[in-house]
């Protein structure tokens, strides 16, 4: 089986060894995927903000695999404050009101203390009404 490999161009992922996606078949796996703002920007402060920079990012790295947000099956969403679940559920819920993909929510320390929340995304290509 073929293995697609999809790069953001971010140095991170040529220090650390990973793709922001990879395809295989007719599944894709995005990294966890935070809210990185182009030329090294703060991120937004709130947390619908950085959800929906999350998503945007998923959502290009989907489109390269030749997949959609429609395709998400599920996500796991990871905070490092609960009291954010709101907010990012907020967000969440305006991508994904018809995919409706399983998920789970984890409270965790993240990379950056910046991050208020970080997305990984499985797809399945094709897998949707």
């Amino acid at each position: 089986m073929t293995r697609q490999r999809i790069s953001s161009g971010a140095a991170f992922e040529d220090r650390v060894g990973y793709s922001r996606a990879v395809r295989v078949g007719s599944h894709v796996f995005v990294s966890g995927t935070a809210p990185i703002m182009p030329d090294d920007a703060d991120p937004p402060s709130g947390a619908y903000e950085q959800a929906v920079r999350v998503i945007e990012i998923a959502a290009a790295a989907l489109a390269e695999a030749g997949s959609s947000l429609a395709d998400v099956v599920r996500t796991r969403i990871y905070l490092t404050d609960a009291a954010d679940i709101d907010e990012v559920g907020r967000a969440h819920g305006e991508a994904f009101a018809t995919a409706r993909p399983a998920t789970t929510g984890i409270v965790t320390a993240l990379l950056d203390p910046r991050w208020k929340v970080e997305i990984e995304f499985d797809a399945v290509i094709g897998d949707h009404p």
